[in-house]
């Protein structure tokens, strides 16, 4: 098996200590850590890891753990050159995108631009930029290596054609599962308070993935970074209640390929670190004698019409996922703060994707700044 070296942003996150988990168990080196202002769990993973550079965005946060790590050999650095500085940092080979939301994007396009793989859990980053991505992972000769357990999943299925991005005739479809979330059987949805949108019925994330989880936004983001992960356009969702069939594959054929395992993300996390190896790990296994039953279901966009909304800004193209993404962000801090609605969320993306449209692009530049604009159009629609 191959010894990744890793630098990791987010890794008081979820992913992230799985990642961690994974990289104690596995023995891999953790060279770079980064969060954003959490100095005592930092802390305590340089004591654990003895990391070369740890970056907190946070100015105050960061000055804070240089004075607690002082002498210890690990430098600390902040802001964004301090997550550039990690991206390129010599010594890591593998970047784990394990933050969420638009803040990682240029520098894990940065860890591209250096040569270095990228495990990517970050949805926003294929989602925004997804062309630049493809073209800068080709161009310099490097991996993408899905960690969200739908993407492993189709990754897993597809085998060498992932790799090869051919041949697609023999695909016909993607089929990306979603749990349903904690309203898969709720008919209204007015009401919902963000502690009922918290309460996710198999998996435990972080907050904004959770939200996105129970508007079924998180499988439209899956949906749109699948298109850019395997080149495939036909990509269809179903609701799987109990998590178990991650995603699966259809072929030309007629046959249908499935990967199952418990929901937990220390599997896809470790497949991605030790592909096209498979060790044995720290993840639980799938005792299919407790399972006994396996539902799946289509979706009813009516009640859940993020996952509409985030197709047609695939179809349109352009800026236009950018757009959207950007102002999910808004609309999903705005409903936890309770400033609006649980089903004002995808209102807010409509009203962003109809006034903003889907320019082209051409840079990461000209990505930051539709990502800057969908957030202030939002929040303006957030705070009328």
């Amino acid at each position: 098996m191959r010894k990744r070296t890793l630098s990791i942003l987010g890794s008081t996150g979820s992913i992230g200590l799985k990642t961690l988990t994974v990289a104690r168990s596995l023995g891999l080196q953790v060279v770079g850590l980064g969060a954003l202002d959490e100095v005592d769990e930092v802390f305590a993973q340089i004591e654990e890891y003895k990391p070369r550079l740890a970056v907190l965005f946070d100015g105050p946060a960061a000055e804070i753990l240089s004075k607690k790590v002082a002498g210890s050999g690990t430098e600390v650095a902040s802001g964004p050159e301090g997550l550039i500085k990690l991206a390129r940092m010599d010594g890591a080979d593998t970047f784990v995108a394990a933050s969420s939301g638009s803040v990682a994007l240029e520098a894990t396009h940065e860890a591209v631009r250096s040569g270095k793989d990228v495990a990517l859990a970050n949805k926003e980053v294929l989602v925004a930029a997804g062309s630049l991505f493809v073209e800068a992972v080709k161009e310099h000769g490097v991996e993408l290596l899905p960690i969200d357990s739908e993407h492993s999943a189709i990754w897993q299925c597809l085998g060498d054609r992932a790799k090869a991005r051919l041949p697609r005739s023999q695909v016909a479809r993607l089929i990306l599962t979603a749990s349903g979330g904690p309203f898969l059987n709720r008919a209204d949805l007015t009401d919902v308070t963000p502690d009922e949108a918290l309460r996710h019925p198999n998996w435990s994330m972080g907050a904004k993935i959770t939200v996105d989880s129970a508007t079924l936004f998180n499988k439209g983001l899956e949906l749109i970074e699948a298109h850019w992960l395997f080149g495939i356009n036909n990509v269809d969702v179903l609701v799987h209640p109990q998590s178990v069939v991650h995603s699966l594959v259809e072929f030309a054929d007629g046959s249908v390929l499935a990967q199952l395992g418990r929901p937990d993300m220390l599997l896809p996390v470790q497949y991605a670190l030790t592909h096209p190896d498979r060790v044995a790990g720290p993840a639980p296994r799938l005792d299919l004698t407790q399972t006994d039953r396996l539902d799946f279901f289509p979706v009813d966009e009516g009640r859940f019409p993020a996952l509409g909304l985030a197709r047609e800004a695939l179809r349109s193209g352009g800026l236009a996922p950018a757009h959207i993404s950007a102002a999910d962000e808004v609309a999903v801090e705005a409903f936890l703060a309770g400033r609006i609605r649980f089903t004002d969320i995808p209102r807010v993306l409509e009203r962003v994707l109809d006034e903003l449209g889907a320019p082209g692009y051409t840079t990461l530049a000209e990505v930051r700044s539709a990502l800057d604009a969908a957030k202030e159009r939002a929040t303006a629609i957030v705070n009328r």
